[in-house]
C-alpha cells in the first residue's frame, strides 16, 4: 500500500457514518469535546460504531479528558482507538497503551504540545497538525505540509489540518505521512459530511503514489 490510510473525522450522523465507511475510509472519528460543533454523544457514538463494519476503527476524540472518562467511552462506545487532542502527559498516553486499543497522541507544528516533544510519549501513532486556530485541531487551515518531513519518530504519522479533495494530493507527496485526518475540507457545514467531497477526497487519496509502503494504524 503506497497510498496512506484515511481518516474521516468528525461524524455525527450513523448514516453519513456508514457512508463514509462504504466510500473506503479506513477509520471514523467521534469527537467527544462539548465546545467542538461536532461533539456527539455516547448514545449516538455508539449508534454509530454498531453500525460500521468490523475494518473501519471507531476512534474518539478527546480533549484532555481523564483516563476513567476515555475509558468509560471506549467501553461504552466500542472504539479501537483514541486520539488525545490536549496537553495529555505522556504518562496518560503510556497508561492507556497497556490496554487494547490504539493510542493516538496529537502534536503542533505551532503550539503546544509541540512535535520538538515527540520523544516525551510513546503511543500507537503520532497525529500533526500546525495550530493557528481557536479550537484543537486543524481548524480549516492548511499549512507547509512538507514540513512533516522533518518530524523524527519510528511511529507512524498522521497529518491533518486544511486538507481537502483540491490539496490533498499535494499534501500527501509532500509529507509522505502514513494516514490522513480530514473533518471539514469534506463538509457542507460543520458536522455534516458532503459525501461528494468525501469520495473525491478518498479517491485521490488513493491515487496517491509515495514510492515507499505505509505503515497501517488503523485495522
Amino acid at each position: 500500500m503506497n497510498h496512506p490510510q484515511i481518516k474521516i473525522c468528525g461524524l455525527t450522523d450513523v448514516d453519513q457514518a456508514l457512508a463514509c465507511a462504504e466510500l473506503g475510509a479506513d477509520a471514523i472519528g467521534l469527537v467527544f469535546f462539548p465546545k467542538s460543533p461536532r461533539n456527539v454523544s455516547v448514545e449516538t457514538a455508539r449508534a454509530i460504531t454498531d453500525a460500521l463494519p468490523k475494518q473501519v476503527t471507531a476512534t474518539g476524540v478527546f480533549v484532555n479528558e481523564s483516563y476513567e472518562g476515555i475509558l468509560e467511552k471506549v467501553e461504552r462506545c466500542r472504539l479501537g482507538a483514541v486520539q488525545l487532542h490536549g496537553d495529555e502527559r505522556p504518562d496518560l498516553v503510556l497508561k492507556l497503551m497497556s490496554l487494547d486499543f490504539r493510542v493516538i497522541k496529537v502534536l503542533y507544528m505551532e503550539s503546544e504540545p509541540h512535535v520538538r516533544d515527540i520523544d516525551h510519549y510513546d503511543p500507537s501513532a503520532f497525529l500533526v497538525e500546525c495550530a493557528k486556530g481557536v479550537l484543537p485541531g486543524g481548524n480549516a487551515l492548511a499549512w507547509n505540509f512538507r514540513n512533516m518531513r522533518n518530524v523524527r519518530t519510528e511511529k507512524p504519522l498522521i497529518i491533518a489540518g486544511g486538507l481537502d479533495p483540491e490539496n490533498i494530493g499535494e499534501a500527501v507527496l509532500s509529507a509522505l505521512p502514513d494516514a490522513v485526518d480530514v473533518s471539514s475540507g469534506v463538509e457542507s457545514v460543520p458536522g455534516q459530511k458532503d459525501l461528494v467531497k468525501v469520495a473525491s477526497f478518498i479517491a485521490r487519496v488513493k491515487l496517491c503514489d509515495m514510492g515507499q509502503q505505509a505503515r497501517r494504524i488503523f485495522s
